[in-house]
């Protein structure tokens, strides 16, 4: 209480402030125990060794390079069916995307006006063959009667000129047969060759015009599906490349045929369409630097179609001796690759690669580094260059090479070019 501006304390308070005083020092107490003790030793304690990592030598495989394109399925043959010759399309012997042979009947024009003009050039055929008849029963008499000066030479050789000219006319008669005969025929539309019909351009009925010129009505289209080409353009640079492994006989491998290639669709997981290079172009195009080239293959059931878009890779390279990392044993140092390895000294040295094509999962080495190297594939950000580190044995593990070649895209710059022909190493 307050009394003439003293402040007194009562006994209540007075006990209250003794409570609150040793709990402070009890609190005090225990700090101080923490920091002699526990605290202190848990500062002291021993210190930890060089961080673990897990390391393993390069896999080494045969390896095959394969350089990947992009481009479309095109048919073999094209053709635009249209008439020889002009009248009234009779029929229609097909149906709408029907894959046809060579030399089915597709359209049939009213063969009726090609028949009675075939008729009449049979008539006047006939006409001269009498004609020629009668003109050397004519120069055989006449010969006889020369013989026995009973008529001029003139006269003689008057008979025998009228004997040229109808056999030239029974020529002329019978080269009108067959082209009357040619008409009638060419009323019958026939598939010039095998494949997949488009759809009619023109109805029953109508007026067709034909000839040889680009006047001629279009009837369909007609385009061949097996076997199908895969077109496709590459680099100048790549194509260099081609060309001097051909000259080198480097690109060559025992286990496929020349040039193979293999293709996959959009939706397809792996390269499953298979063909060989039969043709490259013989200039590549200033404008866009780059070269043409193309590729055959098996079409039997028709599955591919013109148009189609696919990927496609190419031999690339004749089988050698690779060494293969996993992507998370590389890092990358500004713009170089780099391997971390562990010597046996425990301390980490940081190589420089030049890196390959991806290979079953796995990253090919070209450069920079040997077999015996011990290379850390986990634990890598544990450590820096110059580090010690605690080495265990660890093991690249590798899917098993399939029956078809290893799956190694080199990234050339695309497009690029294959250079195989048969005038440069095909």
């Amino acid at each position: 209480m307050n009394i003439g501006g003293v402040h007194m304390v009562g006994p209540a308070q007075k006990t209250n402030i003794l409570a609150l005083t040793a709990a402070v020092a009890a609190a005090t107490g225990l700090l101080a125990s923490c920091s002699d003790g526990s605290g202190q030793a848990q500062a002291q304690g021993p210190p930890q060794g060089p961080p673990p990592v897990v390391v393993a030598q390069p896999v080494q495989r045969q390896i095959i390079d394969w350089d990947e394109y992009i481009g479309r399925f095109e048919p073999m043959q094209r053709v635009d069916v249209r008439p020889r010759v002009s009248g009234y399309l009779q029929s229609i012997n097909f149906r709408d995307g029907q894959t046809v042979r060579q030399g089915q009947l597709l359209f049939q024009i009213d063969p009726r006006p090609f028949q009675a003009l075939l008729a009449q050039s049979q008539a006047d055929e006939a006409r001269a063959r009498t004609a020629l008849n009668l003109a050397r029963s004519e120069a055989a008499r006449s010969r006889t009667l020369l013989n026995a000066q009973a008529v001029s030479r003139e006269e003689y050789e008057a008979r025998a000129a009228t004997v040229a000219s109808a056999q030239a006319a029974l020529g002329a008669a019978q080269a009108a047969v067959r082209a009357r005969a040619l008409d009638v025929e060419f009323a019958q539309v026939r598939a010039p060759i095998s494949g997949r019909v488009s759809d009619t351009r023109i109805d029953r009925g109508n007026l067709v015009a034909g000839g040889s010129t680009g006047e001629a009505t279009v009837l369909t289209t007609i385009m061949s599906v097996n076997p199908i080409h895969f077109q496709f353009e590459g680099s100048e640079s790549v194509y260099l490349k081609y060309q001097r492994q051909n000259r080198a006989g480097s690109r060559t491998s025992s286990r496929f045929a020349a040039n193979p290639v293999e293709i996959r669709l959009q939706d397809d997981p792996g390269y499953s369409i298979r063909g060989r290079m039969d043709f490259v172009d013989n200039a590549l195009d200033a404008r866009s630097g780059t070269i043409r080239g193309r590729a055959v293959v098996a079409n039997p059931d028709g599955f591919l179609t013109p148009g189609m878009f696919g990927r496609m890779r190419l031999l690339g390279s004749g089988a050698y001796t690779g060494l293969l990392l996993p992507e998370a044993a590389i890092s990358t140092d500004q713009t170089r690759k780099v391997a971390m390895t562990v010597g046996r000294d425990g301390t980490v040295t940081p190589k420089v690669i030049e890196l390959g094509p991806m290979v079953d999962g796995l990253r090919v080495v070209r450069s920079g580094l040997s077999p015996n190297d011990r290379v850390i594939i986990s634990g890598l950000q544990r450590v820096r260059p110059g580090d010690k580190a605690t080495a265990r044995l660890g093991r690249i593990t590798a899917p098993a090479p399939g029956e078809g070649p290893q799956v190694g895209t080199a990234y050339s710059a695309p497009p690029a070019a294959s250079a195989s022909s048969s005038q440069s190493g095909r």
